[in-house]
């Protein structure tokens, strides 16, 4: 479901149809392995927000993922953070990428944008105390379903197997269950979903993929698409807890009428995929040279543990754990959370990827911590007690050495008579 760099990383899949997806995406998120564009600085950024890039396409994404990735770590992300995100929030509950004067209200040319609303409610609903926020974002989502039953990247854009995805995991993050999913004309988000999917009479190895969207009437499978639709068919979010059921296997035929069983055999093609690259998918971006993509793999290595799926998640997240480091330090925060996700899901530690500390440097993106804030607040108050400390200890001193004084004068004095 689409955990595109999420942000930063595997942006073909968040980008919407409706707004030039090839474009967009390329320029907001570095998805491949090797040839993400150097980000522009923003020479003034949010406080608050998190990374150093131009926020305008990935904004609330980006900030989004990093606080989801700090709560599964048991990280208290900074006040700062969270009401950031709140603020970039419109009136009617809908968040687009990036508000740049939050003072300003949403009006009719503000690009809503499911994908990052998703996104944003599933943090907030995380991160809690928000539930106001997240009742808006959802009431919100609900009203911009298609009739087909799923979603478009914005409110009347047409349905995308991504766009869908993410919004079943924003609903199914925030209390709504499988068999209790909005449908619209008669049709459920799974409906939609189906949709997408290449059957059997498709050529063997397409089989079990999904596409992002009909393109002419004709559905190319797409791996980004895939690995979305295998989470969103399994009703989880971005957050995948480790040690789920079991797959269970379905034919052809029966995964056609069934979400889990479509879910089990886009599985069977993703790990099909990734076997014949090296246990990573390849960049699926437009234009894009033959290179691995590092998001992708993520998000996959996300679908497989949601699928019941560990064991085929083990070697690409090993491949994951030896190329994705310098792939996370370029793309920035929404990478780093993309690799936290895939180390929870599959119960590995975050905190030693492949030698690194990705919740460390995930937030060194942005502002401390509350946990790291209190926690430099206490040393600074010993540092100023132990300062005090000392003054006290030089004045008591004088005062000792003042008081020695004069009586040694005043004996003296005695002496003297």
């Amino acid at each position: 479901m689409a955990i595109t760099a999420r942000s930063l990383a595997a942006p073909a899949r968040r980008c919407a149809a409706a707004l030039a997806a090839a474009v967009l995406c390329a320029a907001a998120a570095p998805a491949a392995f090797a040839d993400a564009p150097s980000p522009s600085a923003s020479p003034k950024l949010p406080k608050g927000l998190y990374g150093s890039t131009d926020p305008k396409w990935d904004g609330v994404w980006r900030q989004s993922l990093a606080l989801l990735a700090q709560d599964t770590t048991g990280v208290r992300p900074a006040d700062e953070a969270v009401d950031w995100l709140v603020g970039q929030q419109c009136a009617d509950g809908a968040f687009t990428a990036y508000r740049a004067d939050p003072k300003q209200a949403c009006d009719a040319k503000t690009m809503r944008d499911t994908n990052q609303t998703s996104a944003a409610v599933q943090a907030l609903a995380a991160v809690g105390g928000h539930s106001d926020a997240v009742r808006k974002g959802v009431s919100w989502l609900r009203s911009a379903q298609n009739d087909d039953g799923g979603w478009g990247s914005a409110a009347g854009a047409p349905s995308d197997a991504n766009s869908t995805s993410v919004v079943i995991g924003a609903l199914a993050a925030t209390g709504t269950k499988t068999s209790a999913m909005p449908e619209k004309g008669g049709k459920s988000p799974y409906d939609a979903l189906l949709s997408f999917r290449l059957g059997c009479d498709a050529k063997k190895t397409d089989r079990g993929a999904f596409a992002f969207q009909p393109k002419d009437g004709r559905l190319d499978a797409n791996d980004d698409a895939t690995a979305a639709a295998v989470t969103g068919a399994m009703g989880k979010g971005f957050v995948v807890e480790p040690g789920g059921p079991a797959a269970q296997e379905t034919s052809c035929e029966k995964a056609a009428e069934d979400a889990q069983g479509a879910a089990d055999s886009g599985a069977d093609r993703l790990v099909s995929v990734m076997d014949a690259h090296g246990h990573h998918l390849m960049s699926a971006m437009p234009g894009a040279e033959d290179q691995p993509d590092v998001g992708n793999t993520a998000d996959t290595v996300v679908a497989l543990a949601a699928a019941g799926r560990p064991d085929d998640a083990k070697k690409p997240l090993e491949w994951l754990r030896a190329h994705s480091v310098d792939w996370a330090k370029q793309s920035g925060p929404a990478a780093y959370a993309q690799l936290i996700l895939a180390a929870y899901a599959t119960g590995a530690d975050p905190r030693d990827f492949g030698g690194t500390d990705l919740v460390a440097k995930l937030n060194a993106t942005g502002p401390k911590p509350a946990a790291q804030q209190n926690a430099q607040s206490q040393e600074d108050k010993k540092q100023d007690d132990g300062s005090i400390s000392v003054w006290w200890v030089v004045l008591v001193g004088l005062a000792v050495g003042a008081g020695i004084g004069f009586l040694l004068s005043g004996r003296r004095k005695q002496n003297q008579l």
